[in-house]
């Protein structure tokens, strides 16, 4: 049986490449055909006594054939190239040793190996990009292979290791581990099983607070883009429009499109823009910003600026606080924009637009001082129950009870 066995299953192939491995699995295998003691000590059996038995002449006809057969073993477990090298002994131990020696070198050499792949487990490192299972993947090789050379680390010893590795990001979970229960009695499973699962809660949680606020393509405010149609920063249209204002005073008259002192209707910049268009398509933006309809409205104070209606933004924010009629400013939170960093939310309120029906409340909007555009989310007011509708190139809004909001063509 064990014979039969032994033709049909083939050893491993050494063929001059990671040897600890293949000694271990070449080692495993001779075991299990009852090989390993005739390899091991090289021995020949010893001779038959005088008027020997049938059984003693079977087991040393055996014990003979298994000091052959070990040979043939090897032979057949390495490459030709291998093979020449270990053609001319005569017994499996020469073979095996001969092997042993040029490939994985003397004892001096291998404490040397040894040394080095302690140095390398010592200074080992979860990188902040890598996960759990990539370091512990990592480090569990290096371990491995100073095993297969030999020498032995107790597994309380990789707990620690994997435990001191780790970012700091697993702070808590580290500590968490260590005050409920004794770290001789964790098991490296346990410890990785414990830190993978922290790992996948906190990716879960990072997820979702990327979707619950993140305006898709807004800039940051240091950003200058490029504009159309003469459209320039809130400052300065401030600014210009105070000058215009100081030069053509009218004796206190409020101008009718924008109700500010001063403001008569040749010069007032905010009639030509009304009279003129009420929404013009976004052009020229940085090359790798969405085109994007904008609206132009006005909020109370006067303040103009112009409103990107945007469908990847999943609120309706702005940077001026001068657009507000409500403002809540203990509401603080954070938005991620599109180049992937995080500005705070300074509050939340309603913004009161003047639009060619009459003016316009806008609630549950951001302030965000640090974007440099004034966004209305699509996506928020669908949800409160507004209508868009777009064909070709303008688009209407509809405010719940079906009056015109915005009408851009």
């Amino acid at each position: 049986m064990a014979s039969s066995n032994f033709s049909s299953l083939s050893p491993p192939i050494f063929s001059g490449e990671n040897y600890p491995v293949w000694a271990v699995k070449m080692k495993a295998y001779l075991r299990a055909f009852d090989l390993w003691e005739a390899v091991e000590s090289g021995r020949d059996p010893p001779p038959l006594r005088a008027n020997p038995t049938i059984a003693q002449i079977k087991k040393h006809s055996e014990d003979t054939a298994k000091k052959y057969k070990a040979l043939s073993t090897i032979h057949t477990a390495v490459s030709d190239t291998i093979f020449t090298r270990i053609m001319a002994c005569e017994t499996a131990k020469e073979a095996w040793d001969k092997l042993k020696e040029e490939f994985q070198g003397s004892d001096r050499t291998r404490q040397m190996q040894v040394l080095n792949l302690r140095r390398e487990f010592e200074v080992l490192r979860m990188k902040e990009s890598e996960t759990v299972k990539e370091c512990t993947d990592k480090l569990m090789k290096v371990v491995n292979q100073i095993r297969l050379l030999g020498e032995e680390l107790t597994e309380r010893r990789i707990v620690e290791k994997v435990l001191i590795s780790v970012p700091e990001r697993f702070e808590s979970k580290v500590s968490s581990l260590e005050d409920s229960k004794d770290i001789s009695q964790l098991t490296l499973t346990e410890v990785i099983n414990a830190l993978q699962a922290f790992e996948q809660r906190r990716a879960i949680r990072l997820k979702e607070t990327k979707t619950t606020e993140g305006a898709f393509q807004a800039k940051l405010k240091g950003k200058q883009p490029s504009s159309s149609g003469g459209r320039k920063q809130p400052g300065e249209k401030k600014e210009k429009e105070k000058k215009e204002g100081d030069s053509h005073k009218s004796g206190g008259r409020r101008g009718r499109a924008c109700n500010q002192l001063g403001h008569v209707e040749k010069v007032c910049k905010n009639k030509t823009n009304q009279q003129g268009q009420q929404a013009q398509i976004a052009e020229n933006q940085e090359q790798d910003e969405e085109k994007l309809f904008v609206a132009t409205c006005y909020a109370t104070n006067c303040s103009s600026g112009a409103w990107l209606i945007d469908s990847g933004c999943t609120n309706h924010m702005t940077y001026d606080v001068g657009f507000f009629k409500e403002l809540d400013r203990s509401y603080t939170s954070k938005v991620k924009i599109g180049n992937g960093d995080y500005v705070n939310v300074m509050g939340k309120g309603v913004v009161a637009v003047e639009t060619s029906s009459g003016t316009k409340l806008i609630s549950d909007v951001l302030f965000v001082p640090e974007i440099s555009q004034s966004l209305l989310s699509v996506g928020q007011m669908l949800e409160k129950h507004y209508a868009l509708f777009f064909q070709d190139m303008s688009c209407i809004i509809l405010d719940p009870s079906g009056c015109e909001l915005i009408h851009m063509a």
